[in-house]
């Protein structure tokens, strides 16, 4: 039989390395889903139970991989679901390429079935690189550009095949006028700044005494470089939340996770220090970044559209963070009085403190914290984390700590509530001998999470480490946007938006063959823990918390503690609960150290 366009999709997919998509089928990719057959199921299909959930989980098997994510849907409403999963990885600067499906080509324009106008839909999500393949000779080229723009500029691209050309017999391009052939592959760079600059850069960290730096995903591969700077800087060292695990918590002048979602220190670092270095990270709050005239500031990013962003920054880097920071060392000098870095690291160790006093607060049934605070000492050292969007996100930020081998991730950019889950199929997917856990609440479960259960239930048995936990924070509450009515709009909680239906988490995994558990009790919380840490299948532990927790930033504003106060005068129906968690969480902060 004469190799088709489709059958040549999934070899150079194959040739290029990829080992799976995430999709799910229809109409408009009828002839891919033929060629997957007869290509033996390879690169493999991994079939979601929404498009939006495929593209959730090639953005977590890009993120934990490090390889470019390929997902792949049907035309119109495929297409359509795939955006919000797409959006998150663009944002997120993660490599993914969606493949879709489109009506025949007799039929575009012509209002067919299905029939959308893919560019329009897709020229933000794929503003790098969107193409159609209207003849077969076209295919490799798109194709191979697609794979290489997602790579070089971490992002996403798409390639649209209508299902005619799909079905059409493959022929390369020729050796002739406006043919276009193509090669395979893309070698790795290190972008180093002009040593001008990095002279420069070096003056600016040199002058300063208080030296404070805020490292993010960028930094992932340069983490021993970045600890070697601190060192000779004396600096302190707050991570942007996708940054979260570029450095151990175990080192003491590491400052936890910065912004709306971070620590005290981190927010004490920044509001102190005289000099700030930023690597890899387009961190979006600069309320919680310097005040603007109080710092010198020097920027290192590989990506010329985030240079000089957030802060006025005296220098800017443009480079690979390990080879920068490497051609930068020799020309730092380090610094003898060590003063501002015990400082940092004693807030570190009154932070700490403050979080197990929190965590020990009582509340009704089961502090949230608590939760959190318990999972940190029994976490595997090569444990997978994800979160979603939501009051979960605050105590993953806050209360775990990485160490060893750990991996986490969230959607940061775009912070949309659904990805947890999807993220942690990603992830087991990309890596099937580690453990997984993900972190989230009964929001993100009942818009999405349920159906990913059953995905999780389909695979499982494939993963030689089948360990995945599902922790599920069930409050009845859709708890982060109830705190940011009563914060930031000073508005009670409008309960037909903010309360969920009640459902049954640990009975749902049961009837899919998982297993789970239902905890009600701060006694048992550990013990479900090491229950679900043992299994030998993925589980859901069903933690019921009190909802009157609130996530409580690293500095109130009085804005915001003039908003909530408002809120609770005009009727929040939760108004003394309210009250009672937020003082009984803050005054942790100022009881003096046992």
């Amino acid at each position: 039989m004469a190799e088709l366009v489709s059958d040549h999709v999934l070899k150079r997919l194959r040739e290029w390395g990829v080992e799976k998509v995430f999709s799910y089928a229809g109409d408009g990719i009828n002839g891919l889903l033929a060629a997957w057959d007869r290509a033996g199921d390879r690169p493999r299909f991994v079939q979601a139970r929404h498009e939006e959930l495929a593209a959730f989980e090639a953005v977590g098997y890009a993120k934990f991989s490090g390889r470019v994510g390929v997902c792949a849907a049907t035309s119109g409403p495929g297409a359509i679901h795939l955006l919000n999963g797409l959006y998150d990885a663009k944002l997120d600067h993660v490599p993914v390429v969606a493949i879709v499906g489109q009506t025949a080509r007799s039929a575009i324009g012509g209002s067919y079935q299905q029939e959308v106008d893919l560019h329009s839909l897709y020229k933000d999500v794929a503003a790098d690189y969107v193409q159609t393949v209207t003849v077969p000779q076209q295919l490799p080229n798109v194709l191979d550009r697609a794979m290489r723009t997602a790579i070089a500029r971490r992002t996403v691209t798409a390639v649209i095949i209508p299902g005619d050309v799909q079905e059409q017999p493959y022929e390369p391009p020729a050796h002739e006028f406006k043919m276009v052939p193509s090669s395979l592959g893309l070698s790795g760079t290190r972008m180093v700044p002009p040593a001008d600059e990095l002279r420069r850069a070096a003056e600016v960290l040199n002058d300063g005494s208080r030296v404070a730096m805020l490292v993010g995903q960028g930094a992932r591969d340069a983490a021993a470089e970045v600890r070697e700077v601190a060192d000779v800087l004396g600096a302190g060292v707050a991570k942007a939340l996708l940054g979260k695990d570029v450095l151990s918590d175990e080192l003491p002048y590491v400052t936890g996770a910065s912004g709306l979602l971070g620590t005290r220190p981190s927010y004490e670092l920044m509001r102190d220090c005289d000099t700030l270095l930023v690597v890899g990270s387009s961190f979006p709050y600069s309320q919680f970044l310097p005040q603007l005239d109080q710092a010198r500031a020097v920027q290192i990013d590989i990506d010329p559209t985030f240079i000089g962003m957030r802060y006025p920054f005296e220098v800017n880097l443009l480079g690979d963070a390990r080879a920068t920071l490497r051609e930068l060392l020799p020309m730092l000098r380090r610094k003898e009085d060590r003063s501002w870095r015990e400082s940092v690291e004693e807030g570190v160790r009154r932070w700490w403190t403050v979080m197990e006093r929190r965590a020990g607060v009582d509340a009704e049934p089961i502090n949230p914290e608590r939760v959190f605070h318990e999972l940190d000492p029994l976490l595997p050292d090569d444990a997978i984390l994800t979160s979603d969007s939501g009051s979960a996100a605050n105590w993953y930020a806050r209360h775990l700590r990485i160490r060893g081998r750990m991996r986490g991730s969230l959607s940061g950019t775009l912070a949309t509530m659904g990805p947890g889950l999807p993220y942690a199929t990603g992830a087991k997917f990309a890596h099937p001998d580690r453990p997984v856990l993900a972190l989230v609440g009964d929001g993100a479960m009942q818009m999405n999470g349920i159906n990913e259960l059953i995905t999780i239930a389909h695979y499982w048995r494939e993963w030689a480490d089948p360990r995945l936990v599902v922790a599920v924070l069930n409050n009845g509450d859709l708890n982060q946007v109830t705190w940011e009515l009563r914060a930031m709009g000073g508005a009670p909680q409008f309960l037909p938006s903010q309360r969920l239906p009640d459902f049954g988490y640990a009975a749902f995994a049961d009837c899919v063959g998982l297993t789970g558990r239902k905890v009600d009790d701060p006694a048992e919380i550990t013990g479900a823990w090491r229950w679900a840490l043992d299994a030998d299948r993925p589980c859901i532990l069903e933690f019921v918390t009190d909802p009157a927790v609130p996530p409580i930033p690293p500095r109130a504003d009085f804005d915001q503690v003039e908003k909530v106060t408002s809120a609770l005068l005009k009727g929040d129906p939760e108004a003394w609960s309210v009250v009672r968690e937020g003082v009984k969480a803050k005054v942790q902060e100022f009881l003096p150290e046992r």
